[in-house]
């Protein structure tokens, strides 16, 4: 069984509300990025941790359509997917409760069905989605 391997790194000084960190990945794509209370529940400068998960999602599914494309006889001319991370709290706590994907793509030569039952299956099986525990919904159209 094939198996593949990303690491990731944070570091967080102070406390939950008032202190801050940096988040780094293997590829050095991110890098020291900083992230805080501020940039995770307000508008401050940063990331944070659903803000990243939205965009995997988003480019985890993208990638995944794509795929399933090609492997049906389709190139795509371009796929745009959008990621909307709901977060709400919960017992004292928080949880990720839903993402919605809303996706427009150009593919030449596809019919609306088909496009549509690729769209689905790839909401259904990108890692992203199968490692979420939160409703997924879908919004597919050809551009």
């Amino acid at each position: 069984m094939a198996q593949l391997k990303r690491t990731a790194n944070a570091v967080w000084h102070g406390t939950g509300k008032d202190g801050d960190g940096t988040l780094t990945t293997q590829s050095a794509t991110l890098s020291s990025v900083p992230y805080s209370y501020i940039a995770r529940f307000g508008d401050g400068k940063g990331t944070n941790p659903e803000e990243l998960i939205a965009a995997a999602h988003a480019g985890c599914f993208s990638m995944a359509l794509a795929f399933m494309l090609s492997g049906a006889g389709f190139t795509p001319e371009e796929i745009k997917a959008d990621a909307v991370l709901t977060m709400e709290g919960e017992g004292g706590g928080w949880r990720i409760s839903a993402v919605k994907l809303t996706v427009r793509a150009k593919i030449p030569g596809i019919e609306p069905g088909k496009f549509q039952d690729l769209a689905a299956e790839a909401k259904a099986n990108c890692p992203v989605s199968r490692v979420l525990n939160a409703e997924i919904t879908l919004d597919a159209a050809l551009a």
